[in-house]
């Protein structure tokens, strides 16, 4: 594998950085009291992604770069679980909460299909 330059290339990357936007618009109208709960948290988890990603393609070796796409696939992970408790409580409605999680779909699989490339 041609190693990239810049994490900013990295499709996994830039999909992720829309994730985030999409789920700072969707977490606005959450109510005003889980601001510090589940708002935050989604937030965190979100913005989780492509920091794990672009830290981790600054490292020094592939295995770093390996574990933190790791870290990054846990932050979806739970994500996802965020979500889906969202929508159980009725903050997003069913339409936008089957987009979010489509999009985290796709990322799973282009960070395991990245991390995948850095074993060969």
């Amino acid at each position: 594998m041609i190693r990239s330059r810049n994490y900013q290339d990295l499709i996994v990357w830039k999909k992720s950085i829309a994730l985030v936007s999409k789920l700072y618009a969707s977490t606005r109208a959450f109510p005003k009291e889980e601001l510090y709960g589940l708002t935050s948290q989604i937030r965190r988890a979100g913005v989780s992604i492509p920091a794990n990603i672009a830290e981790g393609q600054g490292r020094n070796s592939l295995g770093e770069f390996r574990q933190f796409l790791g870290i990054a696939q846990g932050s979806l992970a739970e994500l996802e679980t965020l979500l889906i408790i969202s929508g159980n409580l009725n903050y997003l409605k069913p339409q936008k909460k089957e987009e979010l999680l489509k999009l985290c779909d796709e990322i799973s699989r282009l960070l395991a299909g990245l991390k995948r490339s850095l074993t060969k």
